[in-house]
């Protein structure tokens, strides 16, 4: 802990203009993001009394020893610096809104040749249209099934595609005139793709002239007499009917609007939020999130707006109104933002937020609170939803921070510790019959995962074949990881075993972001019992690091600590009981997802991996091409140079390879398996 006084700028030092400051401990870690009109008036009130202080900013600033700051021109640049440098260096002390659960979307990706419409979670993908959230799951399934009736646009992944393309004939949906089959060209990928945006334009809200137009075109086919056609329409509308009911009419007069209601107490705060597009709600969202000081609703408010729309920047534009001109593309307003924002409490900056919304959506944005009218009473329902939200948010207990400090603080009593362990590290092994042997490496810090940090090993050994159990598995992943930390803090240069970079100091001076394994542990957690912990503490003794050392077993949850012959027995109810299951599942399930990777990937090798100069991309163009290994066994020289990419010297180089095994005593069996893992690999 540093005083505030021995790292106080001068008050003349600091400007007047507005800008945004940052923060930084001891080992340079951003421990703080702030923006201010005034940065001289903003930053002088941290260095008041500290009496006069809330604790946890109090705490802040005793945490932190050092402050910069950023000069900007305007609040609105303000607002985008500060939010991107909070987004890139996670601060701890700052408030960050987490969704209470992982909503589906509804994603079509424009960026591919040939449009695919799925369901998706997570993290968004450059040049793909998202649609929702969606509540829930079964909901966005039925959209999409209904949806499909009149849009077939392809659902299927990139391997099916291509091995329909390659096979020449399509998939079940095909055939059931659920996808149109650009694999198979029954349609063109030009059409396919136009299908594809008029989805799009459907489920942004532009559903009045879609539906005239297919009416009209349904009358003219019973005019002349094309019933079946006619009835194919019918069927069509009846479809879109029945999408459209599932999303309820709130505003009447088509609006496009974001609808923010936000609940706070004491401690947390809830916020819903409704997207509202051509009068219809479109998704629905919520988060949670821990109001650690004395924030007031109108900052809280503005932190929100800022983490939702700040993913709008120009990549948008591929996602603005489809007719368009090409110069009129950085006027055109982009769906991400609407015209209307509504909000139960105004933002602190409210005139500075919605010159940004408007500088993002490239035409005026109106940032208001309604006051009467449809409006209101649909402001009124988010905000019901919003306490319930705070309600279930509370019955679960999911991000409490209170909770988390108890077990922290369980830890440090029951395992003799000097402190609470605000950075913990847990170590898992993986392997399939010794084959393939993976670890892993979770973090948690102030009792929640720090996924940026968590690492893999691969299980190498002495001669590159692996270990022969967990134990010199474990022995070789601390030794790695705890070897790189003594290299780094001691300002050793070269590189590591892995090939990556030895560098002095915990954070990088470029970019300001924490090294790969720069930071010491309070404690490291294996998954096993007491040999497992007494062989990760003799490691670490012959390293010379003093890291305290537990393990979890499995069969009763028993905590060992090295040298003692009986464990330590934590209550069933235990919050710290509950921190060490999660790190120990956690690391289990991280170490079996990259070892299932490795397995897959060890699964799918060819004969064709051995051939000198024979890369991926050039073995899918050759299989494409022949069909199987076999045939390519038995091509010419002049035959592979037919396949795409490959060259007089490479199609010799194959040829050579094949018949120079050929003549090696084993040929068949060893031509079996080659066989056998190419029609694996087409």
């Amino acid at each position: 802990m540093a005083d505030p006084v021995t790292y106080r700028p001068k008050t003349s030092e600091i400007p007047t203009e507005p800008g945004v400051y940052r923060f930084r401990d001891a080992e340079g870690r951003v421990i703080y993001v702030g923006k201010a009109k005034n940065l001289r008036n903003r930053l002088t009130n941290y260095f008041q009394d500290p009496a006069g202080l809330h604790p946890r900013t109090q705490q802040m600033v005793f945490s932190a020893a050092s402050v910069q700051w950023t000069v900007v021109a305007t609040e609105v640049e303000a607002l985008t610096l500060e939010y991107s440098w909070i987004k890139q260096y996670d601060p701890r002390f700052n408030v960050m809104y987490r969704d209470d659960k992982s909503y589906p979307y509804l994603a079509v990706s424009m960026g591919e040749e040939v449009p695919r419409m799925q369901i998706m979670r997570g993290a968004r993908r450059k040049n793909t249209r998202y649609f929702g959230p969606y509540s829930q799951v079964w909901a966005i399934r039925e959209t999409v099934d209904q949806l499909q009736r009149v849009f077939p646009i392809r659902t299927c992944s990139k391997g099916v595609y291509r091995r329909a393309e390659r096979a020449g004939r399509p998939c079940l949906l095909g055939y059931i005139e659920r996808c149109s089959a650009p694999c198979v060209e029954k349609i063109s990928k030009q059409d396919h793709y136009e299908l594809a945006e008029q989805l799009c334009q459907f489920m942004s809200g532009k559903v009045g002239p879609y539906i005239r137009d297919l009416k009209t075109q349904m009358k003219q086919a019973a005019t002349e007499l094309d019933f079946e056609r006619a009835a194919r329409l019918r069927d069509s509308l009846a479809a879109l009917d029945k999408v459209l009911e599932q999303n309820a009419v709130v505003l009447g007069d088509g609006t496009d609007a974001d609808v923010f209601a936000q609940v706070v107490d004491e401690l947390e705060a809830a916020v819903q939020v409704f997207h509202v597009r051509g009068g219809r709600i479109r998704g629905v969202r919520g988060w949670v999130v821990d109001r650690p000081d004395n924030t007031s609703e109108a900052e809280l408010m503005q932190r929100l707006l800022q983490q939702v729309y700040a993913e709008a920047t120009r990549e948008d534009v591929h996602e603005r109104v489809a007719a368009v001109s090409v110069d009129d593309v950085e006027h055109a307003p982009t769906s991400a933002v609407p015209r209307e924002v509504l909000v139960s409490v105004l933002p602190t900056d409210a005139d500075a937020v919605a010159a940004w919304l408007t500088q993002i959506r490239g035409a005026n944005v109106d940032l208001r609170i309604p006051q009467r009218g449809e409006k209101r009473a649909l402001m009124d329902t988010v905000q019901a939803n919003a306490e319930h939200a705070l309600r279930l948010h509370k019955t679960k207990r999911a991000g409490d921070l209170t909770q988390r400090s108890q077990a922290l603080e369980e830890l440090r009593d029951y395992l003799g510790l000097s402190s609470a362990p605000l950075r913990i590290e847990c170590y898992d092994v993986s392997h399939t019959m010794g084959t393939n042997q993976v670890a892993s490496m979770v973090v948690f810090e102030d009792g929640a995962p720090r996924k940026t940090d968590y690492r893999h090993f691969t299980i190498r050994g002495e001669d590159g074949d692996g270990v022969p159990d967990d134990t010199a598995a474990m022995r070789e992943t601390l030794t790695r990881r705890f070897k790189r930390l003594l290299a780094e803090e001691a300002g050793e240069s070269g590189y590591d075993e892995d090939g990556i970079e030895l560098a002095s100091g915990p954070v990088d001076p470029q970019t300001g972001l924490p090294r790969r394994f720069s930071y010491r542990p309070d404690l490291v957690v294996v998954d096993g019992g007491l040999p497992q912990v007494n062989a990760a503490s003799a490691t670490l003794e012959e390293l010379g690091i003093t890291v305290p050392v537990v393990g979890l077993a499995k069969r009763l949850e028993e905590v060992w600590i090295p040298g003692d012959d009986f464990p330590v027995i934590l209550p069933r109810t235990s919050p710290g009981l509950y921190l060490l299951q999660h790190l120990r599942d956690e690391s289990h399930r991280f170490a079996i997802a990259h070892h299932r990777q490795k397995r897959s990937k060890a699964m799918r090798r060819s004969v064709l991996d051995q051939v000198p100069g024979l890369g991926p991309t050039r073995q899918a163009e050759l299989l494409k091409k022949f069909k199987s290994v076999k045939k390519i066994r038995e091509a010419s020289v002049e035959e592979l140079q037919t396949a795409p990419g490959v060259g007089p010297m490479l199609a010799q180089t194959i040829f050579d390879f094949f018949h120079a095994q050929a003549n090696e005593p084993g040929n068949k069996e060893s031509e079996t398996s080659g066989q056998k893992a190419g029609k694996l690999d087409t």
